[in-house]
């Protein structure tokens, strides 16, 4: 009996990316793969052509714009209308194709900024939006509503997982559109190189953050696909959080940087707590391996390679 077909919407960034080396290693689909060369999966037509020709039974949707506060503020048209536009194209053809499962992405962001901690599932659009990022988490959450009421109107198996903070292999390094941690990374590898005494990071530091490894990630999404009825929406992080300052020493020792590092208090500290409830999906046989030390330890040998190979 041949494997089932997974498209993989996004494989060559971060999270695609590991859950293709996830799907390999467990060899549990047949995968379908198109860069935006071969597909632009802003292009609606395109896309409906590709499932009519192809009929994937799963789609993982991991294509999404993605950056750190600077990015989303400097570029908040330009995050909405292209998230908006990838997802939708891709959900539309996966119902009229008749696509078994799709799971979409959603992103612990996407939560009200003083929703009540640990973030639960249920905390979703029950007051105002991170104001930083809000562009992004709009697109977001219409996304994953339109999976919400397909299921519900046409009883599509279509449903949502929320990822907390990510970071690992195949991460964006950009010294102005990166998330967190590959931004702290480079600056202090930067730094160690150059010899500087001290590196700046913004914010004051004291705002906590969660984080997962994105292999533990991939592991989590292929579990939920093993679940005959899964929930709308479902959080997967680590269950743990820490401080901006806390996080940038453990990105300092994992790179091997002695100098000061020194917090920008007039630079924004964005959310001032975003820390996931993640007792849904440990209630469905999935938990978090990869500790942060380790993880980081994994991820400042990746950007070595990447470095290296000039990639």
């Amino acid at each position: 009996m041949p494997l089932p077909k997974l498209f993989l919407c996004g494989h060559r960034g971060m999270v695609g990316s590991a859950v293709h080396r996830a799907v390999e290693a467990r060899g549990s689909h047949q995968l379908l793969l198109r860069n935006r060369e071969e597909l632009d999966l802003m292009d609606a037509g395109a896309v409906d052509a590709f499932f009519a020709a192809e009929k994937p039974d799963v789609v993982i949707h991991c294509a999404a714009r993605v950056g750190g506060i600077h990015a989303n503020r400097t570029f908040p048209a330009d995050f909405m209308r292209e998230n908006i536009g990838v997802s939708f194209s891709v959900i539309d053809a996966a119902r009229k194709h008749g696509t078994a499962r799709l799971l979409y992405l959603g992103s612990s962001c996407i939560y009200p900024r003083e929703a009540p901690q640990p973030l639960q599932e249920n905390a979703l659009l029950t007051s105002p939006l991170e104001t930083t990022n809000e562009a992004y988490a709009l697109a977001k959450i219409a996304a994953l509503k339109y999976c919400q009421y397909l299921r519900r109107q046409y009883g599509c198996l279509f449903h949502s997982a929320m990822p907390t903070n990510l970071y690992g292999p195949n991460d964006n390094y950009h010294p102005d559109h990166s998330h967190v941690i590959p931004g702290l990374l480079r600056r202090i590898h930067e730094a160690k190189l150059r010899g500087d005494p001290q590196v700046q990071v913004w914010g004051t530091g004291r705002v906590r953050r969660e984080f997962l490894h994105v292999d533990d990630l991939a592991t989590g999404l292929l579990r939920l696909l093993e679940v005959p009825d899964p929930p709308d929406i479902v959080n997967l992080g680590s269950g743990t959080d820490l401080t901006i300052r806390e996080l940038a020493e453990a990105v300092a020792a994992a790179v091997g940087f002695t100098g000061a590092l020194v917090f920008d208090p007039a630079m924004p500290d964005g959310t001032p707590r975003k820390l996931l409830d993640i007792s849904r999906m440990k209630s469905l046989g999935w938990q978090p391996q990869i500790s942060l030390t380790e993880g980081l330890r994994r991820t400042y040998a990746d950007f070595l390679r990447e470095i290296s190979s000039a990639t």
